[in-house]
């Protein structure tokens, strides 16, 4: 499938996403309440067939976070990038798509874990490095580290 029969299908099923231009691997925009819709519908529909979820990150943008989930088709050996933004920095939540792929599922832990965003209806949302009594986030660009002197500046 090339990029703009990919373009289309997405804007026809989400019309506010956002694609990205002049970038290597199609980027979406989407809005935190439509991404696990997309998800789901990229990985079911025979025309996209997004069968492999290789990486997922969360980044803290001072003003509010994002999470990024990258796939690809092994069928149809095509990528996209989609980004998802959580605007609620107290109580940053957003769906996981563990459900569509298992491999989110340690990718999404990994983020709780980091950045303190909570992925509703993640089957074992558990803290994956740090001890359960750990307080605070330490990718967070507010965090801030007593011990090492350790401040987002």
């Amino acid at each position: 499938m090339i990029r703009e029969e990919l373009v289309e299908k997405i804007i026809q099923l989400i019309p506010e996403a956002q694609i990205s231009d002049n970038v290597k691997i199609t980027e979406v925009i989407v809005p935190k309440d439509k991404l696990h819709t997309l998800a789901k519908n990229l990985k079911e529909n025979e025309d996209t067939r997004f069968d492999y979820l290789y990486c997922v990150t969360g980044v803290d943008w001072s003003d509010k976070f994002s999470v990024v989930y990258h796939l690809t088709s092994t069928k149809f050996n095509h990528s996209v990038v989609i980004k998802a933004y959580i605007s609620d920095r107290e109580n940053p939540e957003i769906d996981s798509l563990s459900d569509i792929w298992r491999t989110a599922e340690y990718h999404e832990r990994e983020i709780f874990d980091l950045f303190g965003i909570r992925f509703n209806n993640h089957p074992d949302l558990r803290r994956l490095f740090l001890d359960d009594d750990w307080k605070g986030y330490p990718l967070r660009k507010d965090f801030v580290d007593d011990i090492n002197m350790i401040e987002f500046r």
